[in-house]
């Protein structure tokens, strides 16, 4: 039995009723002025939306200390708990100490924070069966051996078995019990890894490329993800007090960075705080940032708040940045004024003066976002209401000098780096297709009997891969052999649609999904694989299909060729551009235009 649904430009649109979709269309992403996607960010062609005409005069800008006539206005229960939680402590601190399986709801905002949320097994009926995931942080997704080790054995002892790979390069750690939770963060930590601001309302981890090439450009990109992660990390010492009892563990922090954080010469920071950047409010919602170099778009650069592209001289020497600003996944369906939203340029500043420039940005979201409707809280709410030009000048003096105009680059590309590939320094990396992210079972015996055996470092991709570093050419041939032994394939054994595809984990843990997407993504693309095959597209020809439970974007939908976005039971809004805007924009190969006409009108 069928049924027809009627898509939003008017084609009838027909599927089993046992799968219901929505189709919807990319004019969810928007900017300060229209731009058309389709394939061009996540490779092909791209194009960066022009800078708004609009402007605004500022003859002023607000700092940490408000005007006393200023009026007081709404703020959310969220800006509430932070503001009287001690710097993010209490009531965390008590309810940790309890003997009940949850903490309530104040302490689950905060321990947002400290990297975790409270999860149930929302299939079980007649209770719930509380524990809590745990997300690391992991600037430009390196992995120490030590710590990959440690998460392997956490997984076991204390989680479901499983890790995670997520598309902001961490792990994901399900199945915490809270009486285990001081023990495993405390693991953690003492083996190198984080999980302080891998959630809550401040930056995220920061992407960069997870090719661990000898390249300056690279090396240079990954650094600056080092630095402005260190830069945004918070300062008071909430996290440490909490998981192992106030002992730091924390790595030297680069001159440049302790410098740039201290700096107040334009009225950033909160003086005498022990949040200088963050104050007691912290941001009005979760911040993400990502950096590459030209032509690598392996971290999806315009679906962050802020995106950072190195500009090298003819001589490969990094230069400066060209600075993108306003990104963002997450909506709410059915609420037009919600949407997802892709960066714009903000312009470009050279490389000394990278710290200055983000805090300066990250700074104006602090003092302007919303804090009274957590739905528009973040920047790109901003940037769409204020325009990019009025964002500039708010931002410039902060900053303290002007943005000059952002340098030409050429076409982006994703980037997958599966396979074998030489680091240019001697030894091998090895990329490593992970259907969505998840490794268990015999791959994850095999894998860490790799990891173990050469002492290998490791990377996770925005992807939802992982990369092993630093392989010698002899290891090459036995390493391969154990990891195709795991179902773990070279590139060239894996359907391209599973190369590209991502999927959030939704059900049955998320207590946001409202549908399948780990679990329902293999079936989805062995129906898109059978109506390529049907209509006689070649194997290596593929689109990229994103699925995720809700509308939050966990696994960047909205930028994907073909994205899915949980709606309801068995249900899904379809995102893509309509065929007539694919062959006018010429934007698209011919076989997707098929492809998107077959699967989603004939099957």
């Amino acid at each position: 039995m069928t049924t027809s649904f009627r898509s939003p430009a008017g084609v009838a649109t027909v599927f089993s009723t046992d799968q219901k979709i929505r189709v919807g269309n990319i004019h969810s992403l928007r900017s300060s002025r229209t731009v058309f996607l389709g394939r061009n960010v996540f490779g092909g062609v791209h194009s960066l939306p022009p800078s708004s005409s609009s402007s605004s005069s500022i003859k002023a800008i607000s700092t940490p200390a408000k005007p006393e006539a200023a009026k007081p206005t709404k703020r959310s229960k969220v800006e509430i708990i932070k503001e009287k939680s001690n710097f993010i402590r209490y009531p965390l601190n008590e309810e940790l100490l309890t003997e009940s399986p949850n903490v309530n709801e104040s302490a689950v905002q905060l321990i947002k924070f400290h990297g975790s949320y409270q999860q149930y097994n929302r299939e079980e009926r007649g209770g719930r069966s509380y524990s809590f995931m745990l997300r690391t942080k992991n600037p430009s997704g390196k992995v120490p051996n030590q710590l990959y080790l440690t998460m392997d054995d956490l997984a076991d002892e204390f989680g479901i078995g499983t890790l995670r790979l997520t598309t902001r390069q961490t792990f994901q750690l399900h199945g915490v019990l809270k009486q285990n939770l001081k023990t495993v963060m405390s693991s953690i930590i003492k083996n190198m890894g984080s999980t302080l601001g891998a959630c809550g309302d401040l930056n995220r981890n920061v992407l960069a490329p997870a090719a661990p090439y000898a390249k300056r450009d690279y090396l240079f990109a990954q650094e600056t993800a080092d630095n402005i992660a260190a830069l945004l990390s918070p300062q008071s010492g909430f996290y440490y007090d909490m998981w192992v009892d106030g002992e730091q563990f924390m790595t030297a922090e680069a001159p440049e960075v302790v410098e740039a954080r201290n700096d107040n010469s334009h009225g950033t920071n909160f003086v005498d705080s022990p949040e200088p950047i963050y104050g007691t409010q912290f941001l009005p919602r979760k911040f993400k940032i990502a950096v590459t170099v030209p032509t690598d778009n392996s971290v999806d650069l315009l679906t962050n708040d802020i995106g950072v592209v190195v500009v090298s001289d003819e001589n490969g020497e990094p230069q400066g940045f060209n600075i993108y600003v306003g990104g963002g996944m997450g909506r709410t369906h059915r609420m037009e004024s919600t949407f997802a939203r892709i960066a714009e340029p903000l312009g470009y500043v050279p490389k000394e003066d990278i710290l200055y420039a983000v805090k300066a940005i990250v700074v104006t979201q602090r003092e302007h976002g919303r804090r009274d409707d957590r739905k528009y809280s973040r920047m790109k709410y901003l940037l769409s209401s204020w325009g990019i030009e009025k964002f500039r000048d708010v931002v410039e003096q902060y900053y303290g000098k002007k943005f000059e105009p952002p340098r030409d680059l050429p076409e982006w590309e994703f980037k997958s780096y599966l396979g074998w590939h030489e680091q240019g320094d001697g030894a091998w990396f090895c990329g490593l297709h992970v259907d969505s992210g998840r490794v268990g079972g015999n791959m994850k015996k095999r894998l860490r009997e790799v990891i173990e055996k050469y002492r290998l470092d490791v990377r996770i991709t925005p992807n939802q891969n992982i990369v092993l570093c630093d392989v010698k050419s002899e290891w090459k041939r036995s390493i391969t052999t154990v990891l195709a032994q795991a179902g773990l394939l070279q590139p060239e054994f894996v359907d391209p649609l599973n190369q590209t595809a991502m999927a959030c984990p939704a059900f049955p843990l998320c207590p946001l999904a409202i549908t399948e997407a780990e679990r329902g993504i293999p079936s989805i693309l062995k129906r898109v694989r059978a109506m390529f095959e049907k209509v006689g597209l070649e194997y290596d020809e593929s689109v990229v299909v994103r699925v995720t439970g809700c509308p939050n974007g966990c696994a960047r939908p909205y930028m994907a060729e073909v994205g899915l976005v949980g709606d309801g039971p068995n249900s899904y809004q379809v995102i893509t551009a309509s065929i007539n805007e694919l062959e006018q924009n010429n934007n698209t190969p011919s076989f997707l235009n098929k492809c998107l006409f077959y699967i989603f009108h004939t099957y």
